[in-house]
């Protein structure tokens, strides 16, 4: 897709089904809930592996992953009796997520602008996958869109996206919104097109993330020593908590709780509204405010059903894309507000950081990383917006 074309639907700050997948009715008839568990599992076991996409040598369990991932979305059911086209779009938040908040926005408007002959059904909390299996439903066209944030959703597949996750390289929410709504989240979109066969409606924020913990505070990187911490599965964030002295500890965000119970892992990484809605205030106590990352969270359409849309319907999609970025971040922004009121009600303690000593132990971790985005100079243009 050119950057021309990309303009006419990009997303500035002012201031998501057709059968081959996509277009189904239904949620999985219970005769076919076993066989959709084992195409997940299957497919999981090859594609997500913490530290990017599968090697060369899965190709051929690979092929059959990704066909397994396609009977997910088709298991569904199939365009409804009545004419009316559904499209699949899923995110890995709660349904009082601010994931699910941009999505009924997107909803909303699509209904509304083709006259009831198009509706979306959401899909929230994982239920067709992972956000990594999502990614490639949408590249397949077996989901029309979902929330692939630069951590689980985009990194394996578009080491460009990585640019977003390093510590400590935004310095405000201010920052965090020129960078991915100006040329250098333009230039990581047109990436994430390109691989993905995809369009990327906007960014979403996903929050400020904190590492916590049932143990202690933190307050140095000593602080992490001994400690298991869960951390979004991409190599940088990976290196970073391993750098600042924990044990980095990659998983789904769907198994942490039970993690947590079990003692897999004693803590992780998260902003307050997931800390909150997730209720892992149950299973920790220590919010540490290191703010080392700011989840960007593109918003991706499978091209193969935009490009079988009529042009008022493909129209209709960017209008609701755009609009779905504001309704998210003002949802996020009013959620994360009341999520730390409660939490503070519940007892968790918050603590700052001794920050430089945290930059200064992470140093290590652009310069292993840099060459994945673009080297050091694309990391200094993130730091001169």
């Amino acid at each position: 897709m050119s950057s021309r074309r990309r303009r006419k639907h990009w997303v500035r700050r002012p201031s998501g089904r057709h059968v081959a997948a996509g277009l189904t009715s239904d949620r999985p008839k219970t005769g076919a809930r076993t066989v959709t568990r084992l195409a997940r599992g299957r497919a999981s076991r090859v594609l997500t592996r913490g530290r990017g996409a599968p090697r060369s040598g899965d190709r051929s369990t690979l092929h059959t992953a990704l066909f397994m991932l396609c009977a997910i979305a088709l298991l569904a059911g199939c365009r409804g009796s009545d004419g009316v086209t559904v499209l699949k779009v899923a995110h890995n938040g709660p349904a009082g997520h601010p994931f699910q908040a941009g999505f009924e926005e997107f909803s909303r408007i699509l209904e509304e602008r083709s006259g009831g002959a198009v509706t979306v059904q959401i899909f929230e909390n994982e239920q067709l996958g992972t956000e990594e299996e999502a990614t490639l439903m949408v590249k397949l066209g077996a989901l029309a869109a979902s929330a692939a944030s630069a951590g689980g959703g985009i990194s394996a597949f578009v080491p460009e996206a990585e640019i977003f996750n390093f510590p400590f390289i935004f310095r405000d929410l201010d920052h965090f919104y020129r960078v991915v709504d100006g040329p250098i989240g333009e230039r990581v979109a047109e990436r994430i097109e390109e691989e993905l066969d995809v369009l990327v409606l906007g960014y979403w924020f996903a929050g400020r993330r904190n590492a916590w913990n049932a143990e202690r505070p933190i307050v140095t990187p000593d602080d992490f020593e001994g400690l298991k911490i869960r951390v979004i599965p991409t190599p940088i964030l990976v290196d970073t908590f391993n750098a600042l002295g924990a044990q980095a500890t990659p998983m789904s965000f769907g198994e942490l709780y039970s993690a947590l119970e079990q003692g897999v892992v004693d803590g992780a990484e998260t902003d307050h509204v997931d800390l909150y809605g997730e209720r892992f205030y149950e299973v920790t106590k220590y919010v540490s405010y290191t703010r080392h990352l700011y989840l960007a969270v593109a918003l991706i359409f499978s091209r193969k059903l935009y490009d079988e849309l009529p042009p008022d319907l493909q129209e209709a999609v960017l209008e609701a894309g755009r609009a779905s970025v504001r309704v998210e971040r003002e949802a996020m922004a009013s959620m994360t507000a009341a999520a730390l009121v409660e939490l503070e009600k519940l007892g968790i303690e918050f603590n700052e950081i001794d920050r430089p000593l945290f930059e200064d132990r992470v140093r290590q971790v652009y310069l292993d990383n840099a060459g994945r985005v673009g080297g050091i100079a694309a990391i200094e243009e993130v730091a001169r917006q």
